[in-house]
């Protein structure tokens, strides 16, 4: 079937909004810089769940589809968890926690898209588990358990269960021009909301990564609280797909590689901050906001490059890779002919 340019370009800009992200992490934490990341971090993750919930309509417990669940999820999983593991215990950045049960940093991604694939089937089913899921959500936040990063599992399944529920038709809707300055207004008001968090919250609420108990917030505010941020990033998820062009491009020919730059991007900016990028933030508050967003920029671009990507995607997913370069047909060989010469008489 031929790919959908939106749809690419989508996941094109989530990726590199993860990247960017992640980025910012190396931000001297200026107020600015805060309420930029705090923005971010409103919609973006959320953003990236609910695409992955459309992409998980088709996903039923049979042989193909567990088949390339675990070759394109778990195999990267078992093998980049503890590459990047060890790489930033080289680097000094040492972490806690049993490794592959607990994921560290930004592979949490991977085992979560496996449980939720794997209880799509059931979750597809009804259009009750939306409102389901938001109150497993409320409920999941007084969970403690860490492993397999259950707290997200748990906080941010509303996205998945929406993105489930969708089709193109109902995204579709979202074309219309008018909806655009609309997006835009909403972006407006999410940024000056996110500058006042402290006064209701705290920014590690965007995260859904920790239970209340976690956060030191009591159990009623803290439902109160993870509602109005589950209805602030659909929100924002709504106006950033109204926003994203349409059109197909070099761009969306990128979307094709977003697994290379979300698993490849970490080992670039873990060394910008072992080299000391946070102690340059540190010396140019002003400067260092734009710079280091445009290097995640063509960091995400650099790695979705066909020619890199063409290299990486073999590390990502060589499993499929081997079985591609198997089936790919062989040239013929050229039929031999005897020469032709003049003919004895």
């Amino acid at each position: 079937m031929p790919r959908d340019p939106w749809l690419d370009n989508v996941k094109m800009t989530l990726v590199t909004l993860v990247v960017i992200g992640h980025s910012w992490g190396l931000l001297s934490g200026t107020p600015g810089d805060i309420q930029t990341y705090d923005f971010l971090y409103f919609w973006h993750i959320p953003a990236f769940v609910l695409i992955t919930g459309y992409l998980s309509r088709s996903f039923v417990w049979d042989r193909r589809h567990l088949r390339s669940l675990f070759t394109t999820i778990a195999v990267p999983y078992l093998i980049f968890e503890p590459l990047l593991f060890y790489y930033r215990a080289g680097l000094g950045q040492h972490e806690s926690g049993p490794l592959l049960l607990v994921p560290h940093w930004a592979l949490w991604y991977l085992p979560v898209i496996c449980v939720w694939r794997l209880a799509a089937p059931v979750l597809k089913r009804h259009w009750l588990w939306i409102p389901a899921s938001v109150v497993i959500s409320l409920v999941g936040g007084l969970t403690t358990v860490p492993y397999l990063c259950l707290p997200r599992i748990l906080g941010l399944l509303p996205f998945f269960v929406l993105g489930l529920h969708l089709d193109k038709a109902k995204l579709d809707l979202l074309r219309f021009w008018w909806l655009r300055p609309l997006a835009v207004a909403a972006f407006v008001w999410i940024f000056s909301f996110a500058g006042r968090i402290d006064d209701w919250a705290r920014s590690a609420f965007l995260l859904y990564d920790a239970g209340y108990a976690g956060l030191d917030w009591p159990t009623q505010d803290a439902m109160r609280i993870r509602l109005i941020v589950i209805g602030i990033g659909l929100l924002g998820t709504l106006s950033a797909l109204v926003l994203i062009p349409r059109r197909g491009g070099w761009y969306s020919r990128m979307g094709a590689a977003t697994l290379v730059v979300y698993l490849f991007h970490g080992f670039a900016v873990r060394y910008g901050e072992y080299a000391g990028w946070q102690e340059w933030s540190g010396q140019h508050p002003d400067l260092s906001l734009p710079a280091i967003t445009v290097a995640a920029i063509g960091l995400s671009l650099l790695l979705a490059s066909p020619p890199v990507r063409g290299i990486l995607i073999w590390a990502v997913d060589f499993v499929n890779c081997i079985r591609r370069h198997r089936e790919r047909p062989q040239p013929e060989e050229p039929e031999l002919r005897e020469p032709v010469g003049p003919r004895s008489g």
